[in-house]
């Protein structure tokens, strides 16, 4: 069995998976949203297009309120697996350091990337735009840069493809994959997202299914410590 974390295995999305990695081993386990067809899936080998895709935030939507009922509905699927492992990386781009413990009451997403994949570059718009969205309601979006090639592990290149992708959000370089290793991850790019109380909630690996996880964001920001 294909182990995703600790040996707990959080609540995965990889409908239309596309990631620079080997073939999975894991057994699918998609979200549904309440009332909602399918989200779509732009072609990895295209540029990109978040039109039609991501939904129209509603004005209550991520603002800290009680969640929905259809918001209810989604955290019933999102059980707690535990604490997230801390970050443990020294050099930070766009940031001073951060770490896990200092951003209770906030979602965080920690996204491992690297700035050669294709598939990396393809999700860039969809965090371009919670990032956006949601920082003011109280989303922080971390990069962990864990480099596939040794040209990617270059701070140099690592902070020119930053500028020239837009990435504007922290981003920490994770060259001896100390971080990689904590979450015992596998993939790029590979999205995890954490609750306001530290713990573990749901995975999304691979390019894809935008609605669905900007659901979870939306849900996960209503939702109380």
């Amino acid at each position: 069995m294909f182990k995703i974390f600790a040996g707990v295995v959080p609540a995965v999305a990889l409908l239309g998976l596309a990631a620079c990695s080997t073939p999975l081993l894991l057994e699918p386990q998609a979200i549904t949203l309440p009332g909602a067809t399918p989200a779509a899936i732009a072609p990895a080998a295209e540029p990109l297009s978040l039109a039609g895709v991501l939904p129209t935030p509603t004005p209550d939507a991520a603002s800290g309120d009680s969640p929905t009922v259809a918001q209810q509905a989604i955290l019933a699927q999102l059980p707690a697996r535990g604490p997230a492992p801390e970050l443990a990386n020294d050099t930070w781009f766009n940031s001073a350091p951060l770490r896990l413990a200092d951003l209770r009451g906030k979602v965080v997403m920690v996204e491992f990337w690297t700035y050669g994949c294709i598939n990396c570059q393809h999700v860039i718009p969809a965090l371009q735009d919670w990032h956006a969205a949601y920082a003011d309601d109280g989303l922080v979006i971390i990069g962990v840069h864990t480099p596939e090639f040794r040209y990617e592990a270059d701070p140099a290149n690592v902070e020119a493809a930053l500028a020239q992708y837009g990435v504007t959000w922290p981003v920490a370089l994770d060259n001896d994959k100390t971080t990689w290793r904590a979450y015992a991850n596998r993939y790029w790019p590979a999205m995890y997202l954490i609750d306001k109380a530290g713990n573990l909630r749901y995975l999304k690996i691979g390019e894809g299914q935008y609605e669905q996880t900007e659901a979870v964001i939306q849900a996960l920001l209503a939702e109380g410590l």
